[in-house]
Parts: structure tokens; sequence; C-alpha cells
């Protein structure tokens, strides 16, 4: 039976709550929507049953016993624990939320797994079942488990339990000049399947459109294979339409043996292009991509040891074809770099890679699994465009692992093509990515990120669309205004996480302080003699046991300044804690360093 304790400070705010809204229709009614159960919080820090068996963590001891049964139970998002199977929403909203929401079929999750029954078991086969599991977008949290067989010493029983996410996400925003609402569904009847529609509405006069709209709908691992489909169509305001198609089969595990994809792309669309004399005029786009490509993982360190399990040495192929149904006139494009081309790639290297499993990251408590391993790979390959054939070379190196100090991870990358023994589009790229180790300081715990970024391009070619900016994704989040363009950019990144493990009337608040810097050489070959863009930002991830939806995050970015839109710039929600990613160590569709 579970045992009470004393009532907190923020107990006694939040039953003052529920006893204020008892009697008032429309505040219970909000109340009903908005706060769990009070009772469920006000027990002792030990197990509220008795009985409950402890987690078993460890596979080891029951290695190569076959798996006579595997028994799988999907979780609503609201009122369960994987840990513990007593646990069952008390609160009404609770219940109601979980009706309207369609929890993940049984085989959804079995198709996920490495391991069937009468297999023996692996322990590392099990450890990354678990992992491909928890990384979908659909799972808060999984558990799989071993279950002994009374009186059994050569079987076992293995359990899964799988906590859902609520999939169902609304999203949108109003200005002036337009709306737009946005609605994923992350498991489309339980299947795994996801769905976003994006509609947008302008009250702007000057555009093409007076409406755009954006869907996608995506089918992950079809029946077991661990490929994917996906389809997707957009039409934006000024009438420009994007249409693709792909299906593939990335090495999804150090386990998989072989990938491969096909990928279609239709874009139709109008950019204002500048002739010699600068005059800007609209040019007309219409382009077909098609992509082939295929890859073998195989095994060469034997396979008794982590270390031969984990490590590979991988060939991959694919040829590329990009056809230019309309192009810009000549004058607008004097090198024809908008141009049809062909391209035959292939890469072979190492990959070794594995996951830790680490907590307080971007998510408060939650796992989340860190990949570190290493990737040596070297591309090589010819591209046919303007009645010229060009060789391609590049390779990449990357390395990451936990060390005393922290979490390094570092990658460098080099590709250039080759005309006539001179180098054309040389690009180099070093990248790094560093988070400390978990230290606390009274109630609070920290982790300082830090994440810097080196592209320098050579001999790149005479036009605008082969140079480097400092726009949003690949530069600094928030800066989506900005003319500047060049050769080279430096970007460094730096981000303190916080996280308070005191509550303060039922809240605990992780702020994080987040910073970008970047310089750009604007074709004067320089870097700190530039003017500096930055952007500044502050938020915090908000937690509430006592909230049904229990997780939400709000940030400010701070501009000193913006080439178009001037100094001193504010934006909500610009950025998020978890902007800073980790690379993997896997290899997978060749192609050219990305020049971005």
């Amino acid at each position: 039976m579970a045992q009470k304790i004393a009532p907190t400070k923020s107990d006694t705010v939040y039953k003052k709550i529920d006893q204020y809204a008892e009697d008032k229709k429309f505040f219970k009614f909000v109340h009903k929507l908005m706060f769990r159960n009070r009772e469920t919080f006000l027990v002792a820090k030990k197990p509220k049953h008795t009985g409950i068996t402890p987690i078993q963590k460890s596979f080891n001891k029951y290695s190569c016993r076959i798996i006579r049964k595997i028994t799988i139970e999907t979780l609503d998002p609201f009122g369960y624990s994987v840990e513990n199977d007593k646990e069952h929403p008390e609160k009404r909203i609770e219940r109601m939320g979980n009706f309207l929401h369609l929890k993940t079929k049984n085989w959804t999750i079995r198709n996920l797994l490495l391991f069937k029954k009468n297999d023996p078991l692996d322990s590392l086969i099990v450890k990354e079942s678990e992992r491909l599991i928890r990384s979908q977008r659909y799972v808060r949290s999984v558990l799989i488990k071993p279950i002994p067989i009374e009186n059994c010493k050569d079987s076992i029983d293995i359990s899964v339990r799988v906590l859902d996410t609520w999939s169902l996400v609304p999203t949108g925003a109003f200005s002036s000049a337009k709306a737009n609402l946005d609605l994923i569904q992350r498991n489309f009847f339980g299947l795994g399947h996801e769905i976003e529609v994006n509609y947008i509405k302008s009250f702007n006069n000057s555009t093409v459109n007076t409406f755009a709209y954006e869907s996608k709908y995506s089918i992950n691992n079809i029946k077991n294979t661990f490929v994917n489909l996906s389809v997707s169509s957009k039409t934006d305001l000024n009438n420009n339409t994007y249409k693709t198609i792909r299906l593939d089969r990335p090495f999804y595990s150090t386990y998989s043996r072989w990938a491969g994809g096909v990928y279609f792309d239709y874009r139709a669309y109008t950019e204002f292009l500048s002739d010699s004399t600068g005059v800007l005029a609209p040019q007309n786009f219409k382009i077909k991509t098609y992509q082939f490509w295929a890859g073998h993982s195989f095994d060469v360190f034997g396979k008794n040891t982590e270390f031969g399990k984990t490590t590979h040495l991988i060939f991959t192929a694919g040829f590329n074809n990009s056809a230019y149904l309309l192009k810009p006139d000549i004058s607008y494009d004097p090198i024809q770099y908008s141009n049809s081309s062909k391209s035959v790639l292939a890469t072979i290297g190492i990959s070794g890679q594995k996951f830790h499993q680490d907590k307080y990251l971007f998510r408060f408590g939650i796992i989340e699994d860190v990949p570190y391993g290493k990737v040596f790979a070297l591309t090589g390959g010819a591209e046919n465009k303007n009645k010229v054939t060009r060789a391609y070379f590049g390779g990449r190196f990357s390395y990451g692992d936990y060390f005393d100090f922290g979490y390094l991870q570092g990658n460098f990358e080099a590709g250039s093509f080759f005309n006539n023994g001179k180098t054309e589009q040389t690009t180099y790229k070093i990248e790094a990515n560093y988070f400390t180790n978990l230290f606390t300081v009274g109630n609070w715990k920290f982790r300082q990120f830090i994440k810097p970024v080196l592209v320098l391009g050579i001999n790149r070619l005479n036009t605008a669309k082969d140079r480097l900016n400092l726009v949003d994704i690949n530069g600094i989040p928030g800066f989506n205004t900005s003319p500047l363009i060049g050769t080279k950019k430096v970007l460094t990144t730096f981000q303190t996480q916080s996280y308070n493990q005191k509550t303060w009337y039922g809240f605990n608040f992780s702020p994080f302080f987040n910073c970008t810097l970047g310089f750009l050489d604007q074709g004067d070959y320089k870097f700190f003699s530039n003017k500096m863009y930055s952007q500044i930002g502050i938020g915090v991830l908000v937690n509430n046991n006592y909230l049904v939806f229990n997780s939400f995050q709000l940030s400010f970015s701070y501009y000193p300044s913006l080439p178009l839109d001037g100094s001193n710039i504010i934006k909500t929600n610009a950025f998020q804690n978890s902007n800073i990613e980790f690379r993997d160590f896997q290899i997978g569709q060749p192609g050219v360093v990305s020049y971005q």
C-alpha cells in the first residue's frame, strides 16, 4: 500500500486550485484539461505498489538461451509507466486523452525487433533493438527485459513494454501578412506512418497565390524490411512547385548488411537573377532529378567480439541525373551553372558505431542515445556537365567518444573535382561537437555544449549559387534574410544547459543560454577582420508532473545586426535547445562534400 507523505508547499497550492475549480463549471473543465491527479504524486519515493520486480538491466547471464516467447505491450501516453506495470491513469482527462489516442500496434513494434522467437539471445542485439524502438518519434520510452522460466535453464521469455507519446501535433502562426496551420500525425492509426499537412493563407496581395500548402506521407519500416517510403508535395505562395518520392533503406544499424534507395525530385520555381550589368529579372526553372544507390556491409573483424559485430567494411555506389527542362537565359547564367548533369560515385570505408545511453542532454531526465565510434571513408567518381567530364575524389574521417573531460566528436571532410589536372570546386570542412560531463551545483545540474564549424572553398565557380551564406539551418538560427555570400566561413555555437532538480510549485525549470557567432570572408579572403554576425538566445524547458502535457519550451533570440532587417532585432522561438545535433558514424549514399 502506498505510504502518504507530508504535502509540500506546491502540493498545498495545487490543492487550493483543486478546491477552487471544484464548484465552478468552466474552471473545472479547464482544470481537467490542464492538471493531473494530485494524489498520484503525494506518495513516498518508494514504489507505489509492493511486489514490483526490479528492472533487469543485463542480459549477459541469459546469453545464448533460446527465446521461447516474446510478449509486446504498448501503452497509451497518459498515466502509464514502462517500469511500473501497476500504474494506470487515474484522472478522467488522462483516460479521455488515451481514448482519443490510437496506440501503437504490437506488430509495429515487433517489426523493429532484431531478434525473433527461437533465436539464441544476444544481449547486443537486444540493446540495439531497444535503441531502434526508442529512436521512433512516436515512442517516449521502452523497456526490454528477460523473464526467467521456472525450472528451465536453456530458454528465456522476453518482455517488451513501450510507452507512446501523444502523436498528433498541431502548430501554427498568425501575423498581419499571413497565417499558417501545421498538423503532424507521427503515428497514423498506430502503424508508425507519419502525415504532415501545412496550410498557409496570405493576406498580402503581392503574392501570386492567396494560399499555399505542403503535404508529406511517410511509411516507415515496410514489413520488417526497414525500407522507408515518403511522398511529398508543396506549392508556395509564389506558385513554386516541389514534388518528391523517396524509397530507401539506410544502414539503420551496425548490424544491417545492405542498404540502398531510389529518389525522384521535381521542382518548378522562379528565381530572381542578375545579368552582367546587375539588372535583376525573374528566371524560370524546371528540374527533374533521379538518384539510385546501393551499399553492402562486410564483416572483416569476425563476429565473436563486440568490436567485430559493430565495425564493418562498407561499399556503396550511386548514380545521379539532374535534367533541366527549363533554365535561365545565358545572359543570366553565363557559365551555365544551371545545366543538366550526370554523375557516378562510389564510397569505400571502415565504420564502427555504438551508442551510449545518457540523460540530461536535451530532454529532462529521459534516456537519449549518443553515438560514438569512428569512420574512415574514401569517395571517387566522375561528373559529366556542359560536355565536360570531371573526376571527383574525396574523403572523410570522423571520431567520437566519451573522455574524462566529457564527450568529443570530430569530423574532417575534403573533396575536389579534377579537370585537366586542375582542381575545381574544392571543399574542406572541419567540425567538432563537445559537451561536458554533467556537473552539479546545489539543486542544479549543468552541461556546456560547444560546436565549431569551419568550411573552406577553393577555386569555386564564379556564380552566387556556388557560394556560402549564414542563413538559418546551415548558419545562424533565425538568420534568414542575408544577402551576404562568400567562399569561406567560420561558425561557433555555445550552449549552456541547466536542469533544476528542485520544484517550484510543481514546476521544474531547465533554462538554457545559446550563442552563435559567424564570420564570412565575403570574397576578400578574410575572416575575423570582417563584421561578426551573432545570435544570442535564452530559453527554458519547463516540466510539470501535475500537467497532462508536462513539457514545453520557450526561447527568445537577440540579433545585434541583420543585413536587411536592421539592428537590435528580437525573435521568439527562433531556436530550440536541441539544435545542436550529433553526427553519426555510418556510411550512406555516396556524395560530394557538402558545401554549406
